[in-house]
């Protein structure tokens, strides 16, 4: 068996999922390099980080952090593209282990009952093939041992893609919003909203606005990088 795996990474070797370069098989999928230059946040420790403080005065989350600073032509920067639009859902499952292991060592995301991520719309998903969330979403579900609930929040209207957009035009141009099918579900529980990115915070203020249906909820967040 082992000769067989030596000789199909020899034709076939394993390239890092963010620079694309030759690794060894002992790097996790990402070359030592790219995770070096990865700008970690440390914010699931830090209470009143950056990414809560964006959303004060707009919806009241409970706790909040990212893994990843976002900057362009940078390293999460291609993670995130890779992982979108390259089908390289193996960057959400990395990811996804190491959200779960800063929340451990973290105090704070207590009392969550459960993994909620931010869905596409069913067009978008049919063209993509793929939530780019949900692999980062059962990861966390495993590793912390919190149910992945990934059918019930549900998005009703599409947009189009936001990468592109200057910050000021993102918030003219979201129309997206989003519906909880069963409100009954999410009665009385602490979700744990999970999304790629966040750039203005629009989308994760439309998912919680789809929420006020639903009796005594609480939401925290957690993405996998943040826009400075």
């Amino acid at each position: 068996m082992k000769l067989l795996e030596d000789i199909i990474s020899v034709f076939f070797p394993e390239t890092c999922l963010c620079c694309d370069g030759p690794i060894s098989k002992n790097s996790q999928s990402i070359c030592v390099l790219c995770r070096h230059d990865l700008p970690f946040t440390n914010y699931s420790s830090q209470k009143m980080n950056k990414v809560e403080k964006s959303f004060y005065g707009r919806i009241p989350l409970v706790e909040a952090t990212s893994l990843l600073h976002f900057y362009k032509k940078g390293p999460t920067q291609e993670l995130m593209h890779n992982l979108k639009y390259r089908n390289k859902q193996k960057i959400g499952t990395i990811l996804g282990v190491w959200m779960a292991e800063s929340i451990k060592k973290s105090d704070r995301f207590k009392h969550i009952d459960c993994i909620v991520p931010v869905p596409l719309h069913k067009k978008r998903l049919k063209e993509r093939g793929y939530n780019q969330l949900t692999k980062f979403g059962e990861i966390l579900s495993k590793e912390l041992q919190i149910p992945f609930l990934q059918h019930n929040l549900i998005r009703i209207a599409a947009t189009k893609t936001q990468t592109k957009k200057f910050r000021t035009e993102r918030w003219v141009n979201v129309n997206t919003k989003f519906h909880v099918k069963d409100p009954s579900q999410f009665e009385n529980k602490h979700l744990l909203l999970i999304d790629d990115i966040i750039t203005t915070g629009a989308t994760i203020e439309a998912c919680y606005n789809a929420f006020q249906e639903v009796k005594q909820f609480k939401m925290s967040l957690a993405t996998m990088s943040y826009t400075k």
